[in-house]
């Protein structure tokens, strides 16, 4: 973990919304790992706490890293102003990533919780099924994935795939696997835990959670665990620090 200025690559807008940019950071590419995030300073000093952001591609070769995110509020709309040639301020890579097993694998996204399973994707070795969950028929990533496996697509307006939620679509489509790696709003990560549990298959979840200091020490994004916690010896995990990657099981949601 280190903090760097590093330089802005690219950026555009590709979704409502939704941004990608790519940051030459060299100092990090070497040891970041699918699941794991970054947190961008602004400029402002009024906003003190940076915003934790996940890495969406790893470019070892280029030293930079991709990032997919949403306009949400004043600080991420500072960055989607950023254009290439300026510096932004990163800390990372932070978390505990996606162990990478051996199998059939699902990989789930849904709305943000999409681009980080892009890397995820990339990086395993096994036969892969990608389900995604849309709003409706505007899919950001949808044909990136498509390089990396087969593509299965939710959108809860049914415009695109299956109408309804992912489970609706891994239902749909009869998926099955030896391993599940997921990642989007917690009443999906709810789902999909039930679902693993009902099903005996392994399951892997990253969780989305408002972060401030982003390494641990503030205790402000824990959620609730089976196992007490070292740091606090209490049934807490921090998601930041111990996560934002589960083992399903791990956490109650």
């Amino acid at each position: 973990m280190q903090k760097i200025n590093a330089e802005v690559v690219s950026q555009e807008k590709i979704g409502t919304d939704i941004y990608s940019m790519w940051i030459k950071a060299e100092e990090m590419v070497s040891c970041a790992r699918p699941g794991q995030f970054v947190s961008l300073y602004c400029r402002d000093g009024a906003k003190l706490l940076p915003r934790p952001i996940s890495i969406c591609e790893i470019a070892k070769e280029q030293g930079a890293l991709r990032i997919v995110y949403r306009v949400a509020g004043k600080g991420t709309e500072e960055f989607s102003a950023y254009k290439a040639g300026e510096n932004v301020s990163v800390m990372g890579p932070l978390g505990n990533g996606f162990p990478l097993k051996e199998g059939r694998a699902i990989l789930i996204g849904g709305g943000i919780g999409i681009p980080p399973m892009l890397e995820l994707a990339r990086q395993l070795t096994g036969q892969k099924q990608i389900v995604l969950g849309y709003r409706d028929s505007h899919m950001f990533l949808k044909e990136e994935f498509e390089a990396y496996g087969s593509v299965h697509v939710a959108t809860e307006d049914g415009s695109a795939g299956t109408k309804g939620n992912v489970l609706d679509a891994i239902r749909t489509e009869g998926l099955q696997a030896d391993v599940i790696y997921a990642c989007g709003p917690t009443p999906m990560l709810k789902a999909i835990q039930a679902y693993a549990a009902e099903s005996g298959t392994e399951a892997w979840i990253s969780l989305e959670e408002r972060m401030a200091c982003g390494v641990g020490a503030c205790l402000a994004c824990v959620c609730k665990s089976k196992e007490k916690d070292e740091h606090t010896n209490v049934n807490n995990k921090r998601i930041c620090k111990d996560g934002p990657v589960f083992r399903a099981e791990e956490v109650t949601l």
